[in-house]
């Protein structure tokens, strides 16, 4: 499903994975059939949400949405890596569920991130194993040159998902409503790239972070982290 951000020449490619059920921590949980983002989000959206693109210079200068966009980002929003194609990343969880809601208010459509057990569910597209080439899925410590690559340039799981694993960390919601990332990213070796992989939010990601308070937007030292959307049927 390709999904029209209105006003912009931009989309969303999603995927319809089935209904089933996943083990977490001792217990079956069953998950709902969901659309998932084929690809991580992209700067190409990030951009729009982010840089007010989709505002008009009065709308802009009116402050329209000052509340619920990210201010300005600490340098180089992309730290060089790249851009256009490339996975947007930095961002807080409270950055990437606004955006959701920002997304969902301009297609008309319910976008959110997923739950822990929808992205692990989504992830493993059926396999109880992680795969035996890992270079061939993801891109991590052992060949992505310490930085993030553009999302879909390696071999997607079985369900068509591309950048499951590696490349950078993706925001969810753990099981007791608190963000965690999950998957891994370009600087996990390989032993920590994986479906069950998780790590909560550290405030290392923003130690250089000299404001007070810390940004709600941007993680000044996590470069690593990003986001990947579901949809509602």
């Amino acid at each position: 499903m390709k999904v029209e951000i209105p006003g912009t020449v931009v989309s969303l490619d999603m995927v319809r994975i089935p209904a089933g059920k996943i083990e977490m921590g001792g217990k079956e949980m069953p998950v709902e059939s969901i659309w998932v983002g084929r690809h991580e989000v992209t700067w190409d959206v990030f951009d729009i949400y982010a840089f007010r693109l989709d505002l008009t210079t009065q709308q802009n200068a009116d402050g329209v949405d000052a509340e619920s966009r990210p201010s300005r980002p600490y340098g180089a929003p992309d730290r060089g890596f790249g851009h256009k194609g490339y996975a947007a990343l930095g961002m807080t969880s409270n950055s990437a569920e606004k955006f959701c809601e920002w997304l969902s208010k301009k297609t008309g459509r319910k976008f959110r991130l997923p739950t822990e057990a929808e992205w692990e569910y989504a992830a493993r597209a059926g396999d109880r194993e992680i795969p035996s080439k890992l270079d061939d899925y993801a891109w991590y410590w052992n060949n992505a040159d310490d930085k993030a690559h553009p999302v879909g340039k390696k071999k997607p799981n079985e369900w068509g998902l591309y950048d499951m694993l590696g490349n950078v960390w993706e925001w969810t919601i753990g099981r007791d409503g608190k963000a965690v990332v999950c998957g891994g990213s370009y600087l996990s070796k390989a032993a920590e790239v994986g479906f069950e992989t998780r790590k909560p939010f550290d405030p290392k990601w923003q130690e250089a972070d000299a404001h007070v308070p810390k940004s709600k937007w941007w993680l000044s030292d996590g470069p690593f982290i990003g986001m990947r959307v579901v949809c509602d049927p």
